[in-house]
């Protein structure tokens, strides 16, 4: 019976391990179903439209209007004999096209190269976001990764527990313990239970959280593999990522996007005293059934072409006012790109000591595991010949099981921090997420 319960249980767990899914596969999902990722997707759109706006201003336009008016003329003479009374019914229909080439417009030509920047700006802000998902989606992957193996070390924990209390229920039946430690294991026990409770409810939040990301509940991810070895960032050397943050990270190039745009702001707003020069040709036909002084109908066709010029001599202070208000946001701008390089500077710093610290720190747990565990065997040999107490063991099993789940989570937390110090860096891409995808288990 016990054999045909162990093969059910593993019949069970064999889907579930079967569907696991690996960081690759919840990226691709994230990809296709992230809100936020999705609205910078749709902004980039958005902002290469500034291109062909800003075109459109150094280009041709032609514009087509057309009109039909009836009208009723009544004439009451005060001398027929001069000029009789008369009633006419008059239609008349107009059609004119109108052509303009701008020639010499200095705004015009500000705009433009605005609209590249603009373009600019909105590829680094969609960068941005791609980073970001890339961040978000492994975090949420290693936090539901934690929770598993809090779980799964719980689980354990438990395990062992209620096997040292079943130990020290029969060692105090035969007299060689007190009943102290059959009540110290299960204080302990019962404490191992409402842990596995409290872990069950991590790791369903944790699953949730991963949910919101993808769309997708997933039973199970791949875990990493356990000879995994952390290495300190390539390259080994903090000012090469400041250099890199300051000059390549995406918030510092969408700021210098929009301090470039403000500087063109300021240009384009003080141009408004300039003169302008444009070609405009115009084509008109207009038909008539007559008119005041006669009767009689005519077709009139009309074209022109000449060169039109104006020039703003007081507009009541408001060109003069708008080029002073783009000036300050000019300078404003040149202060936020310099907050941006120092924000970018510390970040790369915080990064790239959280990575160093953290393999520094995944070493030193690998080592105390090993230490803990040569620990808990010498309590277990030393209770088993009277020289330790319940306690002892217990005591060396909780901090046996504490040390793995440290040691866990030190390596998922190295290897978000290597992503985050990549990104700090501006060089976050898509093969960081296959080589981080490399070292879970196949």
């Amino acid at each position: 019976m016990n054999h045909r319960l162990l093969f059910a249980v593993a019949l069970a767990c064999a889907p579930l391990a079967a569907t696991a899914e690996n960081l690759i596969q919840v990226y691709q999902d994230a990809r296709a179903y992230d809100a936020p990722y999705a609205a910078a997707r749709y902004a980039l759109q958005a902002g290469m439209e500034k291109l062909p706006q800003g075109r459109a201003l150094l280009l041709p336009s032609l514009n087509l209007s057309a009109s039909a008016t009836e009208s009723r003329l009544e004439s009451d003479s005060k001398n027929p004999t001069l000029a009789p009374s008369f009633t006419r019914d008059l239609s008349v229909q107009n059609v004119q096209l109108t052509f303009t080439q701008p020639i010499y417009r200095k705004q015009n030509f500000l705009q433009y190269d605005q609209g590249e920047l603009q373009v600019k700006q909105a590829e680094s802000q969609f960068g941005q976001a791609g980073q970001d998902l890339i961040v978000r989606v492994a975090v949420a992957y290693f936090e539901m990764l934690g929770a598993e193996d809090s779980l799964r070390l719980v689980r354990g924990k438990k395990a062992a527990i209620a096997e040292q209390l079943a130990q020290a229920k029969r060692n105090f039946e035969v007299g060689t313990a007190t009943i102290t430690d059959t009540h110290e294991a299960q204080a302990r026990y019962d404490l191992s239970q409402a842990e596995e409770i409290s872990a069950m409810n991590d790791l369903e939040a944790k699953r949730r959280a991963l949910q919101q990301l993808t769309g997708k509940v997933y039973g199970a991810l791949r875990p990493l593999r356990s000879d995994i070895k952390l290495s300190p960032p390539n390259p080994n050397n903090m000012q090469d990522w400041v250099d890199l943050a300051e000059k390549q990270s995406y918030p510092v190039l969408i700021q210098e996007s929009a301090t470039a745009i403000a500087d063109l702001e300021a240009k384009r707003n003080q141009a408004g005293h300039y003169p302008t020069l444009d070609l405009v040709a115009n084509y008109g036909y207009t038909e008539q059934t007559g008119s005041q002084f006669t009767s009689i109908g005519s077709n009139l066709t009309n074209a022109s072409i000449g060169l039109q010029f104006a020039l703003p001599i007081y507009q009541g202070g408001g060109i003069s006012s708008r080029a002073r208000e783009a000036a300050s946001n000019y300078e404003r701008s040149k202060q936020d790109l310099e907050n941006s390089r120092r924000s970018a500077a510390l970040v790369a710093r915080q990064s790239y000591l959280a990575v160093i610290a953290g393999v520094a720190q995944v070493r030193a747990y690998e080592q105390a595991l090993v230490s803990s565990r040569s620990a808990l065997d010498s309590n277990r040999l030393g209770y088993e010949v009277g020289v330790r107490i319940n306690i002892d063991v217990l005591n060396a099993q909780q901090q046996v099981f504490q040390t793995e789940r440290d040691l866990l989570a030190s390596r998922y937390n190295t290897i978000a921090n290597t992503l985050r110090l990549k990104a700090a860096g501006g060089g976050l891409r898509d093969e960081d997420v296959e080589e981080v995808n490399r070292v879970l288990e196949p």
